[in-house]
This record gives C-alpha cells, sequence and structure tokens, in this order.
C-alpha cells in the first residue's frame, strides 16, 4: 500500500525541504501552495530525485477558509475514491505580517497560522482515521514563548507587532495541536509539533528584520536581538526542516501522540501554557466560532 503525505506551504523554502525529506522516505508527496509555477518547479525538483512515488502539485490560497475546505473535500474525496490512505499531513504553512491585516474578515497571522491548519486538519480527520495509522505533524515556533495568552477574541488587546501577533497564533495551534492528541488517543492518528528552530527562509530575511515587528520594549534590545537572531538563522532550510520529517517518518515514534520534536530533532518539553486545558478550550472555542466545519 502506498504510504502518502500532503505538505500545505510546500513549494519552497521549509516546506519544499520537507516534501523532499518525504518523497526520499519512500511517500508519494502532494505539495499544496497558491502559486502554479512555484508547484510545478518544486514537483520537477522533488521528481528529479527520482523518488518511489511521482509529486503532485495542488493549488490552494490556504489564507482563504473555503479554499481550506474546497482542498480538504478534495483530498478526502480522492483517497476515498482510491482507497489509499492519507498516511502523513504536515501543516507547514506560516506566514508573518509587519502591519496588520484581514483575510476572510478575521486577522491575517491568526487565520494563517492558526485557523486554517486547524480546519484542514479537522476536516481530514475522517480520512486519516481510516489511514491510520497516521500522523498529523504542525510546525510550531520559538515564538510561541512571547505571546500573549489569552484568547478570549481571535485579536489580543494592545497595539499590533507582527512578531508578537504571529507568536499568538502559533501558540494557539500548538495548544490545539496537544489538545487534539488527547482526542484522538486510541484511534492510531498520531499528533505531533515539530519546531524548525532558525533558517535562512523568505520571512526571516525579510518581515523579521524589521524592529517595528516586535514591542517597544523589546525593541530597545533590537541589535543585541538581531545579532543572536542572525546567527541562529544563518542554516539552510534543509536542516530546519528535520523536525517535521522526523515527526512524520520516525519508526521510533510510532504509536505516541502529544510530542513536540525540537530544533534538534528531539522531542522537547512543550511550552506550559500550551499544555493548560482551559487555554485550549479557549482555543477551540474561538477555532470553532471562526472557522466552522460546515457552512451555511
Amino acid at each position: 500500500m502506498t504510504r502518502t503525505a500532503v505538505v500545505t506551504a510546500g513549494t519552497a523554502g521549509i516546506g519544499l525541504e520537507t516534501a523532499l525529506g518525504l518523497a526520499d522516505a519512500g511517500f508519494a508527496v502532494t505539495v499544496v501552495g497558491r502559486n502554479a509555477d512555484r508547484g510545478a518547479q518544486a514537483v520537477d525538483r522533488i521528481n528529479a530525485t527520482n523518488p518511489a512515488h511521482p509529486a503532485r502539485f495542488l493549488p490552494a490560497d490556504l489564507g482563504s477558509l473555503d479554499q481550506v475546505r474546497a482542498l480538504a473535500t478534495r483530498i478526502a474525496t480522492e483517497h476515498a475514491t482510491t482507497g489509499e490512505p492519507l498516511t502523513v499531513l504536515v501543516n507547514n504553512v506560516g506566514a508573518m505580517f509587519p502591519e496588520r491585516r484581514t483575510l476572510d474578515g478575521i486577522e491575517a497571522s491568526f487565520l494563517v497560522n492558526h485557523l486554517s491548519p486547524y480546519l484542514l486538519t479537522e476536516l481530514l480527520l475522517p480520512t486519516l482515521t481510516a489511514g491510520a495509522p497516521s500522523r498529523i505533524v504542525n510546525v510550531t515556533s520559538g515564538a510561541v514563548g512571547l505571546a500573549k495568552r489569552t484568547f478570549d477574541a481571535v485579536e489580543p488587546p494592545g497595539g499590533y507587532y507582527g512578531f508578537h501577533w504571529y507568536g499568538r497564533a502559533k501558540l494557539a495551534n500548538l495548544a490545539y495541536t496537544l489538545d487534539l492528541a488527547g482526542r484522538l488517543e486510541g484511534t492510531g492518528v498520531s499528533v505531533l509539533a515539530a519546531d524548525p528552530g532558525g533558517a535562512a527562509t523568505d520571512m526571516t530575511n525579510g518581515t523579521m528584520t524589521d524592529p517595528k515587528i516586535v514591542s517597544p520594549a523589546l525593541r530597545l534590545l533590537w541589535p543585541l536581538v538581531r545579532r543572536k537572531f542572525e546567527r541562529s538563522t544563518s542554516g539552510p532550510a534543509s536542516l530546519a526542516a528535520r523536525p517535521s520529517i522526523v515527526a512524520a517518518t520516525d519508526d521510533a515514534l510510532a504509536g505516541r501522540t502529544g510530542i513536540v520534536i525540537g530544533a534538534q530533532a528531539h522531542p522537547v518539553t512543550p511550552l506550559r501554557a500550551a499544555t493548560d486545558p482551559r487555554l485550549a478550550q479557549d482555543v477551540r472555542r474561538l477555532s470553532e466560532r471562526h472557522a466552522p466545519l460546515t457552512t451555511a
């Protein structure tokens, strides 16, 4: 039986390197992205490695919840038709915005970094369960440590600072990940988080070099923070993809769930706030309100 994997935002950077690693491990890989040209280039690069199964590209703007729903429907329908299991879902999508913006009428950072992968995962749970043993890998970030930890609303109180709002959305997704692992205990679906650490990507070399993305208090220390940041993000995307690849493929993780794979590609202790059941409940309530599984 062919093992299959879906990697969102898989046409470049860490996502593409993750897709390459999964293809090398014998998976039939589907990469998801917005741009058809980049998708074709990603597929060509993967297939140039002579994988056991050819890769393919599916177009979807993961900043649109309607397109997320359409993507989930297509994937689920295909697997139901072919009978092939969906073995791995890697929610690699992520984005940081230097200025506040909205998508689908929702603050963009929260939508892209949490609501989009949340919705895709929930809609594909029947497919993943039918294909068990299977794994869900949600890509997290060290930015969760600087996030506001209240989730009464999509947007926290106070001014907009892209790095902190990104971290808050990633914290929501990490709390969801660990909560989902508990919900799916015994189903054969393992749920893991992977922290890529730092890498030289478009986001780290662009948005994250702007001091206005952090709060004024942290901005005062920006020269020191930036030097440390530049040292930690100088590695290649292929190295940053290792935690996701390990989470998706390592036989030592078979049957294990609720694990965070750190930047060194080993299990690490999750941020304590992400394990708080009250925070997870707030995140789930907020997610269900703004990304309902069914639409009227």
